[in-house]
């Protein structure tokens, strides 16, 4: 027996980009071919799509984690690493993706409607790419980006015209396996339906689905019962359809206090509505009552009494038996006429197209805060600036240099010095801790040295060198008059 899964926790974590070649072209007869380091691969995206032959969650249940293809490094030759394989992983329509707090990401309705659960991270640039006046033979390459990694919860809310809801044994699965060629479990105990059923009725020329949705009780938007778990499946309904056991012996129980005490439960899970699915509030949704099991005379004379009641509310009224057919026609061809006239008066809604925002005059796509556990230090937030410092080679002194570079060039610098930074400041950028140096400067001609060294960096250590040869031999007493 197949399992009904209908909220899972993803985790998802796409691919890593392919690191950049550092290489230079060798061929007999071409002294100076220059670099020729290709560009790293992008790492695989993980995507979600909507498949029509896909109903459950049931798969991601059992293999809640995902992840994409990483991407190649390059090659010399200009040659660029190939793509990562991106993963495609297949949900069922009315898959609505969250995080977990609770933020809606994504409701993917309709065949082929896709989101980007985790963007693949890009490739490195190769020493080809980085060639510029300042440096015409880049002895470095830039690392690959991770790629995005999170944890997504996953629900699903069935896409279905007509909701059926009502008390446990009240008849609903018995009317859904009567109105189309849905097979659902049906035994003469409550809570029968676990899970929910859909079935296609075809009325006319009109086609719509059904939905028995498991049965609800008093508290079931708190909790109790099943209601809870499944309420979120009438989301989505166009139609909503009371159906009432007219044959209940329980006390205490008649079909009007039946009826109120679920629209008590769908009013008190209205705040768990999102306002994105296009169909308003429960409360606006068209009703229609369906007075079952009246083939037993007592129903029979209990369903004429209360009939006055509900039709007074405006809402239309069916006498019914799943068990001998009796009322099936009228009522489909109700329903699938307001069907029709619901979603005659719906507004459509426009897919979302993405929105290109050009960046504000002004803003330098990063900020400087004080580091409140470090004294003197500073953090760097910012999108460039973290993703530069992770794709940088530190055991490459000219990848450092560069570094240092996009960071003047980007305001890093000045704004260090406007909040005070003294050399040897501490400077967190992402995962990365720096020591400040404002004597690297930007932007300088790069002098003619051996590939991987920058001579600041080089001039920097000699100095840093002489500093603290200088403050030992002082701390020994070994200095002369003209050094003190």
């Amino acid at each position: 027996m197949s399992k009904f899964i209908d909220r899972v926790v993803l985790h998802v974590r796409a691919g890593k980009g392919g690191h950049g070649c550092a290489s230079v072209r060798r061929e007999k007869f071409m002294p100076l071919g220059g670099p020729d380091g290709g560009n790293g691969g992008n790492g695989g995206d993980v995507i979600l799509e909507v498949d029509p032959n896909v109903h459950t969650l049931l798969d991601f249940h059992f293999h809640p984690h995902a992840k994409g293809g990483n991407g190649k490094p390059g090659e010399g030759s200009n040659r660029s690493g190939k793509q990562g394989e991106e993963l495609l992983l297949k949900v069922p329509s009315g898959t609505v993706i969250l995080t977990e707090d609770g933020e809606v990401l994504a409701d993917l309705v309709g065949p082929g409607t896709r989101f980007i659960a985790a963007q693949g991270g890009r490739g490195g640039l190769g020493n080809a790419a980085l060639v510029s006046k300042a440096r015409k033979a880049p002895g470095f390459a830039l690392l690959g980006e991770d790629g995005q990694e999170r944890d997504l919860v996953l629900e699903l809310k069935s896409v279905a015209d007509v909701g059926l809801v009502g008390f446990p044994s009240a008849g609903k699965s018995s009317l859904v396996s009567v109105l189309s060629a849905a097979k659902p479990k049906i035994a003469d105990y409550p809570f029968t339906t676990l899970v929910p059923n859909l079935g296609v009725v075809q009325s006319g020329d009109t086609t719509f689905t059904i939905a028995d949705v498991p049965g609800l009780i008093p508290g079931a938007s708190e909790g109790r019962g099943l209601g809870l778990d499944f309420l979120r499946h009438l989301e989505r309904t166009a139609v909503l359809a009371h159906v009432v056991d007219c044959a209940t012996l329980d006390p205490g129980r008649d079909p009007i206090s039946d009826v109120d005490a679920l629209e008590a439960e769908l009013a008190a899970y209205q705040p768990a509505l999102k306002a994105d699915t296009g169909l308003g509030e429960l409360a606006d949704r068209p009703r229609v009552v369906i007075l079952n099991k009246t083939d037993i005379p007592d129903a029979d004379e209990l369903a004429d009494m209360v009939t006055p009641e509900f039709e007074s509310r405006g809402w239309p009224v069916f006498k019914i038996s799943a068990v001998s057919r009796e009322g099936l026609r009228p009522l489909t061809f109700a329903l699938a006429q307001m069907v029709l006239d619901y979603r005659a008066s719906q507004v459509v809604v426009e897919p979302k197209r993405p929105v290109l925002r050009p960046v504000v005059k002004g803003d330098s796509g990063f900020r400087v805060v004080v580091d409140p556990e470090i004294e003197g230090g500073f953090i760097v937030h910012g999108e460039r600036p973290e993703r530069w410092v992770a794709q940088t080679q530190f055991d490459n002194d000219e990848a450092v240099g560069y570094l240092a570079d996009r960071l003047a060039r980007l305001g890093v610098e000045d704004e260090l010095v406007k909040l005070g930074a003294e050399p040897g400041a501490s400077v967190t950028i992402g995962d990365y801790v720096f020591d400040w140096e404002p004597s690297i400067s930007a932007g300088v001609e790069t002098l003619l040295t051996r590939r991987g060294v920058d001579p600041r960096l080089e001039q920097t250590d000699r100095i840093g060198a002489a500093e603290r040869k200088h403050a030992s031999r002082a701390r020994r007493g070994l200095l002369t008059e003209d050094e003190e």
